[in-house]
């Protein structure tokens, strides 16, 4: 069955930013289906269907992607919204931990592609819209996997970009700054830190508590979601709050020196 209403599925809908830009879709006149690991405690939201959703599961993947379709007949927008966060210093960090990052937050959008695409293709339009963060354009000290994933969709999405243009599909990139979302609190920190980063290490943790109370609030990335799936000519990245655009600016037109020297500055790191 075909809807008349376009249809919009959202990974790691049940709280902050895919909460906010599932309920954000469904009043800009979008049938929605939100996702979460057990979708069996989610707190209900109007308008919105949920599904379990394992994004760092093959499996998952396809019978969610195919839930949806045997249910709507169709998916015009993907949400990858669904990431983790990981704190510590590079060399504090394992290499099966950085794999579990990389895993959700881009095999994850890797497999959740890979599922809707031939769907989308087979339509002839869609629109997958790629949950990045400013983190994607510039340096995170101790947020280093973190901030590697994020450069790693950014790549990602704008190489597919062009691939599946001339089939109807756009793939966007929202970039958001800090949202106060309790990010800093869900971060999973490292298993073996080492006392030379000890005093860093917490300041870092502070400055990201501080910039996370301080952020945006969820609804302004949800309001750049919904630009990039409705759009007529859609751009290929959204930044989503001021901060996010100046420091993209200022990525761009200030001289490197200068830019890591003000990075070094806001972390309070030395030297």
């Amino acid at each position: 069955m075909t809807t008349a209403r376009p249809v919009a599925l959202v990974t790691g809908a049940s709280s902050g930013i895919g909460k906010e830009a599932a309920l954000a879709l469904v009043r800009a006149g979008f049938d929605v289906v939100g996702t979460s690991r057990d979708a069996s405690h989610v707190n209900p939201l109007s308008g919105v269907t949920f599904v379990d959703l394992d994004v760092a599961g093959d499996a998952s993947v396809t019978t969610a992607v195919q839930q949806v379709v045997d249910r709507f007949g169709q998916i015009d927008v993907l949400v990858n919204n669904a990431g983790v966060g990981f704190t510590g210093a590079a060399e504090e960090n394992s290499v099966a931990q950085a794999q579990d990052v990389f895993d959700v937050n881009v095999f994850g959008i890797i497999r959740m592609t890979q599922a809707v695409l031939p769907h989308m293709r087979s339509r002839g339009g869609g629109r997958i819209v790629n949950l990045s963060s400013i983190f994607g354009l510039i340096p995170a000290p101790f947020l280093a996997a973190h901030a590697a994933s994020k450069h790693a969709v950014e790549g990602y999405s704008e190489s597919v970009d062009h691939d599946v243009r001339e089939h109807g599909v756009r793939v966007l990139l929202v970039e958001p700054g800090a949202t106060s979302t309790g990010f800093e609190t869900r971060c999973k920190r490292t298993e073996m830190p080492l006392q030379a980063y000890d005093k860093q290490r917490r300041i870092a943790e502070q400055v990201m508590a501080a910039s996370v109370r301080d952020g945006d609030a969820p609804s302004t990335v949800a309001t750049a979601i919904v630009a990039a799936a409705t759009d007529p000519k859609p751009k290929l990245r959204y930044t989503a709050g001021p901060l996010a655009g100046r420091l993209s600016t200022l990525r761009r037109v200030v001289p490197s020196q200068m830019f890591h020297t003000q990075i070094r500055k806001y972390n309070r790191l030395a030297g």
